[in-house]
C-alpha cells in the first residue's frame, strides 16, 4: 500500500498528510506532543513558531507549564484534545487515544479522506494501554528485542513496597527515578497505606499536584524537602520517603538509610541488590519485547513502521514482524 507515514531523520513521525508527532516538521501544519519525556518534545519550539496548531492532552500541557514555565507554550497556537476528541483538518481527522505510561500520554490517529487509518502509538505499556486498530501502525521499540522480556510484571509493587517498609525499620529511604515514575511510586505507596510522610524537592512537588488535578491520588503526605522539619528527619535519619529526579542521585551519596533505583532497563530480576545499601527495581513504563507483538497482533495492520530515531531495537522488532505475522515491517529512519 502507498505509505502514508514516515519518520524522519529529526525524530518527527509523520502521518497522512498534515500532522508530525514528537517532532518538528516544516511541511506540516500539525504538530502532536504525545507526551512529555525529552524525546518526544524534539523541535517544540521550532512548532510552536511554525506550526498552525500544537495538539497535547489537557495533562501534557499542564506538565509542560511546570517543566518549561507557563508562558512557553504561549508563543504558539496550542489545541487541547480529551482522549477520543477530534480534530478535523483538510479531508483529515486528528484524534488521540490513551497510553498508559508517564500521565497525559497518548496515541494519535489519523484518519485521511479515503478510510486509511493512520496510527503513532508513542511511547506504551501493555495491558492497560487501549489498543488502536489501524492500516498503518508506527510504533516504538524501546524494548524491541527478544531480549528484553520480563516474567515479573505482576510482582514489582509488591517487591517494592516491601522493600520500602523494610527500609523503614531503620530509618529513610531514598527513591530514584525520573517524573512520571517517581510519581507511580508515590501513588504505589500510598494505595499501600505506607504510613511515613513523602519527602518531594520543589520541582517533583509540583509535578505531583498536576498529576493530582488528572487523577492521580498520593494522600496527605507530601512533604517539601525544603521544609525544616523534612530536613530535620533526614538528617537524623528517622523513617521516611525521599523522592528524588535520577540526576539528583550523586549528589545525596552517603546519605543514611537504604536507596532505591526504579528502572525500565532490568529484566531478569525484580529486584537486584548493586551494593550494601543499594538496590534497583524492575518498574517500567514501556511494554517488554511480548507487549509489543501483542499490539501488533491486536491492532492488525496491513503494514508496520518500527521508530529507528529514539533508543530500542527497531530493525530486530521489524524483523520479528514479519517473520511472525507476515506484515510488511520496517525501521525508519533507515
Amino acid at each position: 500500500m502507498t505509505l502514508k507515514a514516515s519518520v524522519t531523520n529529526k525524530g518527527a513521525v509523520l502521518l497522512g498528510e498534515h500532522v508530525a508527532c514528537d517532532g518538528f516538521d516544516e511541511a506540516r501544519p500539525l504538530r502532536v506532543v504525545t507526551h512529555i519525556h525529552a524525546d518526544h518534545l524534539l523541535g517544540l519550539r521550532q512548532s510552536l513558531v511554525n506550526c498552525e496548531a500544537v495538539v497535547m492532552t489537557p495533562a501534557t500541557k499542564d506538565l509542560i507549564d511546570i517543566m518549561r514555565s507557563p508562558l512557553y507554550l504561549m508563543r504558539g497556537n496550542v489545541k487541547v484534545l480529551d482522549y477520543g476528541e477530534t480534530l478535523a483538518y483538510d479531508g483529515e481527522r486528528l484524534s488521540l487515544h490513551y497510553a498508559d505510561h508517564i500521565i497525559g500520554a497518548a496515541q494519535a490517529l489519523v484518519e485521511d479522506s479515503n478510510g486509511t487509518r493512520i496510527l503513532y502509538t508513542g511511547d506504551f505499556r501493555i495491558p492497560r494501554t487501549i489498543i488502536v486498530e489501524a492500516d498503518v501502525l508506527v510504533m516504538e521499540a524501546t524494548y524491541g528485542n527478544a531480549s528484553r522480556v520480563r516474567s515479573f510484571p505482576e510482582e514489582v509493587d509488591e517487591v517494592l513496597v516491601s522493600l520500602v517498609r523494610k527500609g523503614l525499620r531503620s530509618g529513610p529511604v531514598y527513591i530514584f527515578g525520573f517524573h512520571g515514575k517517581l510519581q507511580e511510586v508515590i501513588q504505589i505507596l500510598h494505595k499501600a497505606k505506607v504510613a511515613v510522610p513523602f519527602v518531594v524537592p520543589e520541582r517533583v512537588f509540583h509535578f505531583c499536584k498536576v498529576c493530582e488535578r488528572h487523577g492521580m491520588r498520593f494522600g496527605r503526605r507530601l512533604m517539601l524537602s525544603q521544609d525544616e522539619r523534612a530536613q530535620t528527619m533526614l538528617r537524623r535519619g528517622e523513617p521516611c520517603v525521599a523522592f528524588y529526579h535520577v540526576k539528583s542521585r550523586r549528589y545525596l551519596a552517603g546519605t543514611k538509610g537504604i536507596r532505591i533505583s526504579v528502572s525500565g532497563w532490568e529484566f531478569r530480576e525484580v529486584c537486584r541488590r548493586t551494593s550494601e545499601n543499594e538496590y534497583t527495581i524492575a518498574l517500567s513504563d514501556h511494554s517488554d519485547f511480548h507487549g509489543l507483538l501483542r499490539y501488533v497482533e491486536e491492532c492488525r495492520p496491513k503494514l508496520v513502521l518500527t521508530d529507528n530515531y529514539r533508543s530500542g531495537d527497531a530493525f530486530a522488532l521489524a524483523k520479528e514482524i514479519r517473520k511472525r505475522f507476515g506484515i510488511p515491517a520496517q525501521p525508519l529512519p533507515s
